[in-house]
């Protein structure tokens, strides 16, 4: 099974056609206002308007109300919702369908999943770093993200460059995987030649 390559923190069309171009399957909008990779909501329907059809779209929100999520993915047109914060999973009956972030520091951090497990599509496995949501650049132990697998599909997230994403599918085989800082040239701004890179050794892995 192919993995699926989701390009997240876009701002820009510029970066948001080239990461097409190059082969990913998803772009990853931020609408959490305390992120570096910040969307507006017009600026975000900007973009999305313009995008080829069998693109993916997703909508990151972090601890944010239920109204404004749907008012967002409503105006913007995002296809799925992505929870990146202390969501309840009673939070995850929303209109679209949802990827659940987890934030990993250990084995117990799984523990969290089997609640969630018939409330989302997929789950999300990024870093835990005290008071930062998600972009952090560092990676977590990937025997954890084999382990979670047994709740349902996994998206393997934290700290994955070129580099090191071609060992991160052949260890994890996740159903996808989620890159922001590690192909930025700065915050919110893509790097072009390491963006092509990783979807290559990714898709290639």
């Amino acid at each position: 099974m192919r993995v699926r390559i989701k390009i997240c923190g876009i701002t820009n069309l510029d970066d948001a056609m080239a990461a097409v171009d190059f082969g990913a399957d998803a772009l990853g909008f931020v609408f959490f206002k305390g992120s570096p990779r910040f969307i507006s909501c017009k600026d975000a329907a900007a973009v999305i308007k313009n995008l080829p059809s069998f693109i993916t779209t997703i909508g990151v929100f972090v601890d944010e109300k239920s109204k404004e999520i749907e008012k967002i993915t409503g105006t913007t047109g995002i296809d799925v919702i992505q929870l990146h914060g202390n969501e309840p999973p009673e939070m995850c009956n929303l209109s679209r369908r949802i990827i659940k972030a987890i934030r990993v520091k250990s084995l117990e951090s799984l523990d969290p999943l089997i609640y969630y497990r018939d409330m989302v599509s997929v789950f999300l496995l990024d870093t835990f770093t005290p008071n930062v949501f998600g972009g952090t650049g560092q990676i977590f132990n990937w025997d954890i993200a084999v382990e979670a697998k047994q709740f349902g599909r996994i998206i393997l997230s934290g700290g994955l460059t070129p580099d090191n994403i071609s060992n991160a599918v052949r260890r994890v085989k996740p159903y996808g995987v989620d890159v922001s800082s590690g192909v930025e040239s700065e915050k919110g701004k893509k790097d072009h030649k390491k963006m092509k890179l990783f979807i290559e050794r990714a898709k290639g892995a």
